[in-house]
Parts: C-alpha cells; structure tokens; sequence
C-alpha cells in the first residue's frame, strides 16, 4: 500500500516516528504477537490438562516455522472484519490434528487486547528509553546554566530576571513527573486479557481463572481482577500519558523556536548542514525539530480525545469504538516516540547564547527590576506609595531612553532613603533572580535520588 500521509511518507515519516517504534506496532509484528498469545494460551491449558501436550507442543512448533499466506489473510480480514478468525484458520490447518486445540476457550479480543498489551509494553520500553535521554539533555543543561541570567517573560514581554538553568530545570521537572506517571501506569496496563466470549470463561467451566493466570505467566503480565474487554481505562490511561509527554515537550519547543527568532536569538538547535535551510533565503536556519515537536504534540492530543471516546463501549463489547484504539494507541506511541527523540536530538546539542540573554537582559534599561526597587523601598515609604514612585520613573525612563538607575537618581523621595549605591545594585537584574538556583538544585536533586537504584 502506498503511504497515505506524511507520517508515513519515506520523505518525511523518519522525522515523525523513528524506525525502533515502526517495527513494534508495523502490522507483521501484531500478527507475531497474535500468534504468541495463541501459542502461550495452549501452553497454559496444556500445563493444566485442559489440552494435550501434544497439542501445545505441536502449535508452538508449527508457530515457529509457519508463513502465512499474507494475500488470503488479507482477503478474509476483509470479509471477517477482524484478523483473528482467518489467522487460526490458517495456523490451525498448517499444525494438523494439534490444531484442533488451537484458541481453545478464547475469542478474538482477547487475543487481539493481549497482543495490543505486549506492544505497549516494548513501546513503553522506547518510550522510556528516550524519555531518559531527554532527561538527561535538560539536566545537563540545568546544571551548566544555573546563574546563567537571562530575561523572563510573561504575556511575551520582560518580567522578571530568571536563569536559563532555571527555565530548563522547569522544563525538566515536567519530564521527572512523567516518568513517575509512567511506572505507576504499568501495573494497570501491562494485564492480560483471556475472558471469553462475554467475558465470564464460561468454555473452561471452573479453570477458567487458572487459565487466565498460566497464559499471564506464560507472556510475563499481570493478572486483571476482572475482564476488561468494555472498560478501556487502562489504554485510555496510557494515550492520556502520552500526550501530557508530548504537551510538554511542545512547551519546550515552543521556547525554543521563539528564542531562536532573528530578534531575541538567545539559543540555536544543533547546527547540521542544510538542517532548517530554505530553498530561496540562504540565511535561514529554521527551528524543525520544533516544529516536528508541535505537530506531533498535536496530534496526539487528538488521539487522546479520541481514546476518551473510545471508553464509551456498549455493554460487553462495543460496536465500533475500539476499533478507535487501532489508530490512536499505535501511533500516539509512534509519534511520541519520534517527539523525544527529536528533544533529545535539540537540547542535547542546543547553542545556549549567555552573552546576547545578557544582551536582552539590559535592553530595558533596567526596568526590568523596577520590582526590587519598590520592594527595598515599600518598608519605608508604604508598598503603594513606593509603587507610584517607581511606576513614574518608569513610565520616564520609557520615554526619554535613559536607565531607570538614572531617573531614579534624580528623584529625591528614592534616592535618598536607599542610597546611590543601593539603588545601583537594585537596578542590576543579575542581582535579583531570588531563589531561581536553590530551585534549580532541587530539580537536580530530584534527578539523582530517580537515578539511585
């Protein structure tokens, strides 16, 4: 088939998913997955008697070695509306009389739920992986930078000092939080599904349970304490996780890319040649791995809308919204896979420019801390009073171009009770970044009590 969008275009799908996560969900790898589940289902019931050993051993053999005939499996799919009836059909016939044993007591969902499970859980495993890389991006970042000064903004305009470890280390805290979101989710998620037919194992009279215990056993999961084939909370859980990941890197990727503009030019993603260029301005060096951030960020978000809606099955097996599940948790995986593997490409090799935050730091001349001026002043002259003072020299060093220091100097009620020196040091916004660097070695802290086993 051909690629129907740019996601899995071979132009641009290697900027949105990365190869690692394609050979997870890619669909001959959910068909292995369907036929190990089959394979450990007649494991199980042959440990408990249900089948012959034989029979499981003869499936598991024929499992190994067996290709299926891709056109027909395709064809009946098509007519079937599920791939798991023309897959035992297929299997069964190739394993002889084992096959007769083969999906003994099980229904096409439980297959189909268990084999989705075990592609989340190598996905989780890329999924951290790169999430650790990123991590460990920001807090190299955080620490280097720690007193490095630079202006923060608020509504796009100078607010206050802040430090770029400061704002790296805020981006970091995000990424800490979801790693603990991530393994606090498995133990939900990572659960087999074997129910039968409406759930109750009815086919296996009294070892139902057991069954459901040895296949879990067999496929290294966790054991649900009831059926979940209608109640999809825990794969909405995960696509919900994904995207608060991808939100948060698209936080980072928008500071990234405003910072990167012509005019405040305080940071630059890794230099590659040709990397971002233009095909008709020479000069430009474009922020892509921002932009492929933001684009992924919001699709996944879509997809977890779309996993909110998929929860509203009806009664104990939906007609149609898990089929919502077949595109929304592979390529929510997908594309926040290649999310953090472009964040990890960018922050770790990210050109930090100290001397132009500087640069940007003073272009107000010091207005940026008319708030440490009226601080230090308020327990003298009352918080308002000190405030209207200050807010007029403001609004004149705005207008003539001089520095607040300079207007300040001159005016009488300020300058005198605090003193010229004090006022000089007050109007330095190096020197009013309050707790940014205790802040930032918390984060740092945070990051090295994760890292201890």
């Amino acid at each position: 088939m051909n690629p129907l969008s740019f996601v899995d275009s071979p132009f641009s799908g290697a900027g949105f998913v990365p190869v690692d996560m394609r050979a997870i969900f890619g669909s001959e790898a959910y068909l292995r997955r369907c036929v190990e589940v089959e394979v450990a289902l007649a494991l199980a019931e042959a440990g408990l008697g249900i089948i012959p050993d034989a029979a499981a051993k003869g499936i598991a053999a024929t499992a190994e070695t067996y290709r299926f005939d891709m056109d027909r499996l395709i064809r009946e799919t098509d007519i079937v509306g599920y791939p798991i009836l023309p897959m035992v059909e297929q299997l069964a016939d190739a394993a002889g009389e084992a096959g007769r044993h083969l999906h003994w007591g099980a229904t096409t969902q439980d297959i189909m739920d268990t084999a989705t499970v075990l592609q989340v859980r190598d996905a989780i495993d890329v999924i951290e992986r790169r999430l650790e890389e990123t991590i460990e991006a920001l807090w190299v970042l955080a620490k280097l930078h720690r007193d490095t000064p630079m202006a923060g903004r608020t509504h796009l305009q100078h607010a206050l000092p802040i430090t770029f470890g400061y704002k790296a280390a805020v981006w970091l805290s995000a990424l800490q939080r979801h790693r603990e979101r991530i393994d606090q989710m498995k133990p939900r998620i990572l659960v087999v599904e074997f129910s039968g037919a409406s759930g109750t194992l009815a086919s296996l009279d009294d070892k139902g349970l057991q069954v459901q215990a040895a296949v879990a056993t067999e496929l290294g999961l966790g054991v649900p304490t009831i059926t979940w084939h209608s109640c999809r909370d825990g794969l909405a859980e995960a696509v919900q996780i994904l995207a608060l990941i991808t939100g948060s890197l698209a936080k980072i990727a928008v500071d990234v890319s405003i910072m990167m503009t012509t005019e405040i030019g305080e940071v630059a993603e890794p230099f590659v040649r040709h990397r971002g260029a233009s095909s008709t301005m020479p000069q430009k060096r474009n922020p892509i791995s921002c932009e492929l951030i933001i684009a992924a960020a919001k699709m996944v978000r879509q997809h977890a809308g779309l996993m909110l809606d998929a929860m509203a099955h009806d009664f104990e097996r939906a007609t149609g919204p898990w089929h919502l599940e077949w595109a929304a948790v592979p390529e929510s995986f997908a594309l926040t896979a290649g999310a953090l593997a472009q964040a990890s490409f960018m922050l770790t090799g990210l050109e930090v420019h100290p001397d132009r935050m500087r640069e940007n730091l003073a272009a107000s001349r010091g207005l940026i801390v008319a708030e440490a001026v009226m601080m230090a002043l308020a327990p003298i002259t009352g918080r308002q009073t000190a405030h209207d003072l200050v807010y007029v020299g403001c609004r004149k060093a705005a207008d003539t171009g001089k520095s607040l220091f300079e207007v300040l100097a001159t005016v009488k009620d300020v300058a005198t009770p605090l003193g010229l020196e004090r006022l000089e040091e007050l109007t330095d916004p190096k020197n009013y970044l309050g707790v940014a660097g205790k802040m930032v070695d918390r984060v740092l802290a945070d990051r090295l009590t994760a890292a201890r086993p």
